[in-house]
Formats: structure tokens, sequence, C-alpha cells
């Protein structure tokens, strides 16, 4: 029997940390050190301390998983029928939610996540699991219309041996909308874990092992991205590489993965508008706005961290907005507060070093704008929730990536230039609007570069819905039947009669 969330939550505030948590990669099916010996130390970022350690893996590391995936996948899972990937996918999701305390405890330990945040990840990898177990046996292909003399058919066959590289933000959800279809379409997958955050994707291999997952299919290699990472996306026999990072990184992962001719799929960055128009409900706005870059601290690819609001209501709206931010409460991820803390201290100074630059230049803030200062926060990595007014378009609020809880307001004077201020940065992953006017949220929908587009609630929607960007936020897309795609070769067959 597992534990549950109070008696887990108990151990840590006596402790400081969880006992068994994972030490060594997970591959070939067992627990394996690390094979130079290293360890790494792992961050509770809402205390600013160490609470574990984890192996340091390298090139030989990644050398060993992506040699037991290609067996795997050569000798064992390929072959296995695509009904039966699907029952080891349900078996799995029914583990996941029997431990869902602890991978949810463990999430936001790792992280900084708000608990009940964690735990909505957590029920999101449930929902993956049983999505893909369902559509495991209904990848098909189509008959050709060659004439009498021909039969023609296509086959999506699964592409191989599949690499994944997982972000710090969203470490169990984004681990499983990789994995669970490319195990879905038949590939065997080596997976990296960002650095910060390497434990729920270790537990999730275990717990798809207990499931039934042949050993080998799944492989954990933990470590350093400059040094696992970089050995995964370059290694020969990997046929497959789906990364979720910034812009930077993914241009180094596509660049290296070219050496090989490796397929890619591409989640970068985003600078997603949040349009708030006049005719508007304002109260739903309001928080939808709140909810669309205050979640998970700002730490969102996907996060609203534009508001181009209409200048009709530019004033009242702000009004209710700075007065509910101002209301927001700080806190360890653990005790479910307002706002968590931000994933490192290395964001948190990135993230004050943008505000900083701002309020320099002459950028009104009308909320937060520095780090946290609070004696009950301890030693955590906190930034208060910001709200900033950009001058112009071309301000570095608008047009970078900040990653955090901070809010760039950019005002249209109607719909046409909102538009041209939604469309106005290098990226193109989300975009939202509120309006009554459902001839303009189509007309929105049409003329964005997104994409996403949530017309009356950010981030509506759920696996079932693809995900990903254009431009500088990627390419490719994962999530629904799209994601599943993603992981196939198609063959053509044609036979003369």
């Amino acid at each position: 029997m597992t534990a549950n969330r109070d008696t887990l939550l108990a151990e840590i505030k006596a402790s400081g940390t969880l006992n068994g948590l994972p030490t060594g990669h997970f591959i070939d099916g067992r627990w394996t050190p690390a094979a130079k010996g290293r360890s790494m130390e792992s961050y509770d970022p809402g205390r600013g301390a160490v609470f574990a350690e984890f192996a340091a893996g390298d090139a030989t590391d990644v050398d060993h998983a992506v040699a037991s995936a290609k067996q795997a996948f050569t000798k064992t899972w390929r072959k296995v029928k695509p009904a039966e990937r699907g029952r080891i996918l349900m078996r799995a999701a029914e583990l996941v939610r029997r431990d869902a305390a602890r991978l949810a405890v463990v999430e936001s330990l790792d992280s900084g996540k708000r608990l009940v945040e964690a735990e909505g990840d957590v029920r999101s990898v449930i929902r993956c699991l049983e999505y893909y177990a369902g559509a495991a046996d209904k990848l098909q292909g189509d008959s050709l219309p060659l004439g009498p003399d021909y039969v023609g058919f296509t086959v999506e066959e699964p592409v191989g041996v599949a690499g994944q590289i997982i972000p710090w933000n969203y470490p169990i959800s984004t681990a499983m909308r990789g994995i669970a279809p490319a195990l879905a379409a038949g590939c065997a997958v080596v997976a990296k874990p960002a650095e910060q955050t390497p434990y729920t994707a270790l537990l999730l291999a275990e717990l798809l092992h207990e499931a039934g997952l042949p050993e080998g299919v799944l492989n954990v290699v933990t470590g350093r991205g400059a040094e696992a990472g970089a050995a995964l996306v370059a290694h020969a026999d990997v046929d497959h590489i789906t990364f979720t990072g910034s812009v930077a990184t993914g241009i180094n992962v596509m660049q290296s993965a070219a050496n090989n001719v490796t397929r890619v799929v591409l989640e970068l960055g985003g600078k997603s508008p949040v349009v708030v128009l006049k005719d508007s409900d304002l109260d739903s706005a309001v928080q939808g706005a709140m909810d669309a870059i205050y979640e998970n601290a700002g730490q969102i690819c996907s996060a609203g961290s534009r508001l181009v609001i209409e200048h009709a209501i530019q004033n009242e709206f702000l009004d209710r907005l700075v007065k509910r931010v101002s209301a927001l409460t700080l806190g360890h991820g653990l005790s479910n507060p307002d706002l968590g803390p931000v994933n490192s201290l290395q964001q948190l100074q990135k993230i004050d070093g943008h505000v900083a630059a701002a309020r320099a230049a002459g950028n009104v803030i009308h909320a937060g704008g520095k780090v946290a200062a609070d004696a009950k926060l301890g030693g955590g990595w906190f930034f208060e929730p910001t709200i900033v007014a950009a001058r112009d378009s071309s301000d570095p609020l608008v047009q970078e990536e900040i990653f955090g809880p901070v809010l760039t307001v950019q005002v249209a004077h109607d719909f046409d230039e909102a538009v041209t201020l939604a469309n106005g940065t290098d990226f193109a992953l989300v975009a939202g609007i509120y309006t009554r006017d459902i001839s303009k949220a189509y007309r929105f929908a049409n003329e964005v570069d997104a994409g996403q587009v949530y017309i009356n609630e950010y981030f509506a929607g759920g696996i079932e819905v693809p995900f990903g960007g254009n431009r500088k936020s990627g390419f490719g897309r994962e999530k629904g039947l799209e994601g599943l795609k993603s992981y196939c070769k198609l063959k053509s067959v044609v036979a003369r009669l």
C-alpha cells in the first residue's frame, strides 16, 4: 500500500526529503548506477536547499541506454501486437493512479510547483496513458486508388528509438506526453529529464516496467544537458528526438540531429498574447489573464505572458487585475499558496534581470517587480507576481521570453491593432482572446499566427488537442493523434495484379 499525501508531507516536514527516491538511471528494466560513479544534487526550490542526490550520467550511460532500447525495439517491442501495447499502457495508468499521491508530492518537492498543480499534472499523466492506450490499435494506413491492375496501401510503422529531452517546468506531464505516444506507436524510448527535476521520469519508468513493459523499451538517463542530453541527441542510433526547451538549445539540438539526419519535434519558447476586447466578460477575463501567467509561477512555454487590452477598458481592467494580483500569497509549493517558487536560483536571477532592466528603461511597474524578501519564505527562490506596462512593441518585455511570473501589458485601440500586436513577436505558440463577439473570435483565430488558439478560456483542451508552435516556437505537434503520428514513418506498398 502506498503512503497517502499527509504521511508524505509529514515525512518531508520532519526530514526535508523522502525515503526511497531513485539514485541511479533506469536502463534495461533495472536501476543502474552512473558508469563513472558520479552524482548530482537536487534542490527543493521552496527552501533553496538540497534534498537528494541522483546519478550524473554521460555519453557512456547514454550508449548503454540506446543499445538497450535498440535491441528491445528490434527483438521485442515492435513485434508486440498493438492491442497488447495498449493494455500495458492502461495498466500503467492504474499504477499511476495508485501512486498518485507520491508522484505529486515528489513533483512538487523537486520542481517547486504548488502541490495542487502537481496533482493536476499527475491526473493528466493518467489521462495521457488512457488516451494512447486506446489509440495504440487505431494506427492504420490507407488504400490507394490505383485502378483494377494494382493494389496499393500505406502502413504506419514505428520510427525506432525515440530520444526524449524533458524540461524542468512540467517534468512528469511533459515526459508522458512524449513517452506514451512513442510506446503506443511501437517505438523504444530513451528519456533524459532536466537536471533540475529528474525524479518523476524515473518513477514513471519503474511503473511502466511494473505494468509489463519489456526490459529496455523505456530507459531514463539522468545528468547534465551538456553531457547526457548532448550525447543523446547526437547518437547515431537514435531515430527521432522530441525536445522541449529554449530556442537556443533547440537550435543546437536541431544542428546536432542534422549530422545523423535524425527526425526532430521541437517545442520551444513562447511570448503568447491574451487579447481582451472591450465587450468581454471582465470578471472572466481577469481570472483568465491571471491563470495564464501565474500558474506554475509563469514557468510555462505557453504562458499568456502578454496582455493585449483594448484601450476603452484599460484602466478598469488594470485596476481589477492589480488588486487581485497584489493579494496573491507566496509560499512553499507543498503548502499550496497562490504562487510557488521559481525552479532555480539561476532562473530567479534571470527573471530579476529582465524586470530590473525594464525598470531602468522607464517601464511602469503596476505590481510586484522584485525578488520576494519575506523572512517567512526562508531561503526559497521567490519572485513577486509582477505586472509591467511595455513602452512599445520593440521593448524586450514584449519580445523576449522571461519565463516567470511577469505579465507585460500592451494597449490596442481596436481589434485590428490587437491582432497586429498579437502577431508582433518571433514566437507563435499560443494565443488567447476574450470577447462576446464570436465573429471577432473566429477572425482572430484565423488571423493570428499560433499553434493553438483559446477563446474565452486560456489553456482550454486536453490530451486530445494537438500542441506545438510555429516560427521560433518550434515545429511538429505533440498530443492528440498528431502526436502519435510523430513516432511513425509511412511506408507505401504497391502490387501489380
